[in-house]
């Protein structure tokens, strides 16, 4: 169950187009920290508030989108435990090396039912925040741009939802937020899972198109940053999908917006806490835009059809 499996959102590794373009917007305009290059010419990220090594990596490809997703578990002992689960389970899984990827340790990997890969990881290196752990200071020094947080969370679009949706509640240990339902009332056409106290981690959307990227999403405190990061957005002239607006779905205020390469980011704030033994809340879909989108009430198209 929450904070004795799996974690949280740990890290994620994107495909970029162009490397050092990505580089610069994700160092002077989105604010994150660039802490380690590799043979692979991968690049290291993380946020100025994560004390792990990284939690984004810059992978450049002929097209964009994700490469994996990883959640980080409590200790080695729970990664091992969740290993042999999945393989119950009936998944197949795969160990790699501690090392492969910088400051990390072993990581089992596995695909879930709606094409997407997903690793499991319980070592990485702590390098901090850079206000200690003695009488540490509020304010964190020489932030740019954005500046979120922490990775927040993603949402991601499959067939197979449902396969998805079990796997995670049946052998992760995540549990069910929210979902939208098809006219029928049984039909998930989305589901909002945690593994915390958070009102999501990850979310599935039914989609025919697997292993796809809706978004990333990344947090920040207030809605007064959520505005600034609109303005600096706008001055740096970021391609903006929609917002600042509030979501119905877990009551957070967001920005989406596109990478250099295409990849939309949510910039996020808000939300609610849950815990396991509340009753998940239900959108039909006749409300959907609402549950989205809950100021206009309506989705926009490209909202709905672009991903990577």
């Amino acid at each position: 169950m929450a904070l004795t499996g799996v974690l949280r959102p740990g890290h994620t590794q994107l495909r970029v187009l162009d490397i050092e373009e990505s580089v610069k917007f994700y160092t002077n305009i989105f604010g994150m920290v660039e802490t380690g290059r590799d043979k692979a010419g991968r690049v290291y990220f993380k946020c100025h508030d994560e004390r792990d090594h990284n939690s984004l990596i810059l992978r450049k490809a002929d097209r964009a989108g994700m490469d994996f997703y990883g959640f980080k578990v409590r200790d080695g002992k729970t990664l091992d435990r969740l290993e042999s689960d999945l393989k119950a389970y009936g998944v197949n899984t795969e160990r790699l090396p501690a090392g492969e990827m910088l400051e990390t340790g072993e990581r089992v990997r596995f695909e879930a039912p709606t094409g997407h890969i997903f690793e499991l990881y319980a070592e990485k290196t702590e390098v901090g925040d850079g206000r200690g752990y003695i009488n540490p200071d509020v304010l964190i020094d020489d932030r740019k741009g954005i500046s979120p947080i922490r990775l927040d969370h993603w949402q991601i679009h499959g067939d197979n939802i449902d396969g998805s949706r079990d796997l995670f509640i049946n052998v992760l240990g995540f549990y069910l937020v929210e979902h939208i339902v098809a006219e029928d009332g049984k039909t998930d056409l989305a589901v909002w899972l945690s593994c915390s106290n958070k009102a999501h981690d990850i979310a599935f959307v039914r989609d025919e198109r697997n292993d796809a990227l809706h978004h990333a999403g990344f947090y920040v405190e207030t809605w007064e940053q959520l505005l600034r990061a609109a303005d600096l957005m706008a001055k740096n002239r970021v391609s903006i999908d929609i917002g600042p607006i509030r979501h119905g779905i877990t009551r957070g205020t967001t920005i989406y917006a596109f990478d250099p390469s295409g990849n939309r980011l949510e910039t996020f704030c808000g939300g609610y806490d849950f815990y396991p033994d509340m009753k998940p809340y239900t959108w039909t879909a006749d409300e959907m835009g609402a549950g989205i989108f809950y100021h206009t009430r309506a989705l926009n198209e490209r909202f709905l059809t672009v991903v990577t």
